[in-house]
């Protein structure tokens, strides 16, 4: 490990698992730059790469407020001024806490985090799980992805629809994950533990896109990325692609900037996860049990108990059937019981 300076900023670079990484602190401060650098190299040691990349973003967010002060300097003032500021730059409360999550993290790691707990407040989150898009929503939705530049937002949309995988399952899902003859999908990179390596069963509409999608890629091998990083010509979409430096071997970055424009030219707004909800609803609206939703969408038990509570009205309908069948359950016959009519008399006509 060595934290160094290159010109009025401090850098910090060490060695984990066989790569070396390097990276800014974009401070002038070398505790700061310690700080940051001890607490991305504890966590890499035992934490996802996912959670990794999820610190070194919050650092950037963290370092042009944070990063001319001593850690012993940091007052709780200071934390309630940065949160404020990042609420008019219009970033999510569940974004602002895991930024302050690791000026904690920092903090603690020093012996400074007692003191302050006291009085810092986490803001509070919202609690909606999103919007379902209607079904004339994601035809108008499905056709601005399907002319969009990058070919690849269109399948995506697709499987996001029917299988109701995240965005980081999507992104980082590899052909070997693929059975087609088994018509199933085993997930492999999750941001939980029991969503990671589930087994999603592949509906027609799925199975049909992922076929068409393979067809452009006779070559593939199995340990090759199903949605790989390439770049894209001025023209072209997901049926007549305009495709090149198509590397298999890395996945896609992200598909942000052509979600956005296929928002824009559909008229309708939502989150790229809204998908993954909408699938949800749609499965809870058919009756579809509880516990086998919660399979698919790779929640924990935990997880599972929240979202019964945010999805509970949603399977009225299916909960009324599920209490009518217990309607005569006791004598068989579809009629209360004597002891039943005797106890209710006002149920005799």
């Amino acid at each position: 490990m060595s934290v160094y300076k290159r010109g009025c900023v401090y850098w910090y670079r060490f060695r984990f698992a066989g790569q070396v990484i390097r990276e800014s602190s974009k401070s002038t401060s070398r505790t700061v730059a310690r700080a940051a650098e001890d607490l991305l190299r504890g966590k890499a040691a035992h934490l996802a790469p996912r959670t990794v990349a999820i610190e070194r973003a919050n650092l950037k967010h963290l370092n042009p407020y944070f990063g001319k002060m001593l850690v012993c300097d940091i007052r709780a003032e200071d934390i309630a001024h940065y949160q404020a500021r990042r609420q008019e730059e219009g970033a999510a409360a569940a974004t602002i806490n895991l930024e302050v999550a690791t000026v904690r993290a920092i903090l603690r790691k020093n012996r400074l985090w007692a003191t302050l707990q006291p009085d810092v407040r986490m803001l509070r989150e919202r609690e909606d799980v999103g919007r379902a898009v209607s079904h004339e929503e994601e035809g108008r939705l499905l056709e601005a992805c399907r002319t969009s530049r990058s070919r690849s937002l269109y399948p995506a949309a697709v499987l996001a629809l029917n299988t109701c995988m995240c965005y980081s399952e999507l992104r980082l899902l590899r052909w070997q994950q693929v059975d087609f003859a088994g018509r199933t999908l085993k997930v492999g990179q999750s941001k939980t533990e029991s969503g990671a390596g589930r087994v999603i069963p592949l509906n027609d509409r799925a199975l049909a896109v992922l076929g068409f999608w393979a067809s452009l890629f006779p070559d593939r091998q199995p340990e090759e990325y199903v949605f790989p990083s390439e770049r894209y010509g001025a023209a072209g979409n997901a049926f007549s692609p305009c495709a090149y430096a198509t590397d298999p071997s890395r996945p896609i970055g992200r598909w942000k900037e052509a979600w956005e424009a296929a928002k824009t030219r559909s008229g309708v707004r939502c989150r790229f996860h809204d998908l993954r909800h909408t699938g949800c609803t749609r499965m809870l609206e058919a009756g579809v049990p509880f516990s086998v939703v919660a399979a698919i969408m790779g929640w924990s038990a935990s997880t599972t108990v929240r979202m019964a509570k945010r999805y509970g009205h949603i399977g009225q309908a299916a909960q009324r059937h599920a209490v009518s069948v217990l309607d005569g359950a006791t004598s068989g016959t579809g009629r209360l019981p004597a002891s039943g009519v005797a106890e209710y008399p006002q149920l005799i006509s």
